[in-house]
């Protein structure tokens, strides 16, 4: 029989005191309402809360779209898993997430353009004209639109939710630097989705400065992309090592880590680079456990969506919204979670 979470253990997820959990779930005053909301959710995520008890109310709907790529990208079909599963623990709220078949500005630009009545949008977005005019049109009908994971700055969005790109492009490189060590010549690649992505352009660049910065004898030969595609990641980097067999580091900034590792294997090199990639999912975690990805940065779909969900919703009702962020995690293959 499993036991019933108790008071510390929503405290730990909610990152607050037991002392907030108790005044939130008794319903007493003195607690901020997005701190409330984490409790909450916290909470029904634990089964804490009575089977069905809706952990908001609200008198109208809102109605909210997501338009997302989901192809061959198990993160983001994460992340809408997690947006549908919080929107429906959410009385008041009407959530739909569309797809879009892989990184397609145009793709992107229709299905923002063709959505139906709605009162906001959260996209994963594209640095591309037809992307930028969609999301302009989206304002100018009065529409509340917010970026995820990757931002598109200079048009009128109330938001982005997502991590440090900058910052996480920085961290890989001195994971990868630290791993290899100082002082001796390293060739290290890059492998990116999309740069059509501001998001991984700017991991990029941070990584590309850290290593300019702290590990001067790291030169980066190459950088190709992959498209979250996992036949052209596998011939990618094949071509890659036929090309550069003493590569001794790669850097995957965007998805497609199983197949990177499927031509790493298929190269049967003397020496397997130090690998840093992106993002716990279930296929990362095997590489992570066998030893071909070295370590792992990590961002939280969970917090994300519920982020995403609780500033869309904030902007739309014309409340304030208390952001948390989602932060940065590495993972090694001796801190992966368990759940």
């Amino acid at each position: 029989m499993a036991l019933r979470s108790t008071l510390t253990d929503i405290a730990r997820a909610a990152g607050v005191s037991s002392a907030t959990v108790d005044r939130v779930l008794n319903n007493r005053e003195g607690v901020r309402p997005r701190t409330r909301e984490m409790v909450l959710e916290a909470a029904g995520r634990l089964g804490y809360l009575p089977s069905g008890r809706p952990l908001f109310t609200a008198a109208m709907p809102v109605r909210l779209d997501f338009v997302m790529p989901v192809r061959s990208n198990p993160f983001i079909g994460g992340l809408c898993a997690e947006i549908e599963a919080q929107a429906a623990r959410r009385e008041g709220l009407e959530v739909r997430v569309h797809g879009i078949d892989g990184i397609n500005p145009q793709a992107l630009a229709r299905a923002l353009t063709a959505l139906p009545e709605t009162q906001g949008v959260g996209l994963i977005a594209l640095d591309h004209p037809a992307v930028r005019e969609a999301v302009r049109a989206l304002s100018a009908r009065g529409v509340k639109v917010a970026t995820l994971v990757s931002d598109l700055p200079d048009v009128p969005r109330i938001g982005y939710v997502g991590i440090d790109n900058r910052a996480a492009g920085r961290l890989a490189g001195y994971l990868l630097g630290r791993l290899l060590g100082q002082g001796t010549r390293q060739r290290v690649a890059v492998f990116a989705g999309s740069l059509s992505y501001r998001g991984h352009e700017e991991r990029e660049m941070g990584f590309r400065a850290i290593l300019a910065e702290d590990f001067p004898d790291f030169e980066v030969v190459e950088l190709r992309e992959i498209r979250d595609d996992p036949a052209r990641a596998v011939a990618e980097t094949r071509a890659l090592l036929a090309a550069h067999p003493d590569i001794t580091g790669i850097y995957n900034i965007g998805a497609g880590n199983p197949g990177i590792a499927e031509g790493l294997r298929a190269a049967a090199l003397p020496r397997r680079p130090v690998f840093v990639g992106h993002e716990l999912t279930a296929q990362n975690k095997t590489l992570l456990l066998d030893g071909t990805i070295d370590a792992l940065i990590d961002q939280n779909p969970r917090v994300e969506a519920r982020e995403a969900l609780s500033l869309l919703e904030c902007a739309v009702r014309g409340l304030p919204h208390d952001a948390h962020p989602p932060r940065l995690q590495v993972i090694f293959r001796e801190n992966i979670p368990g759940a």
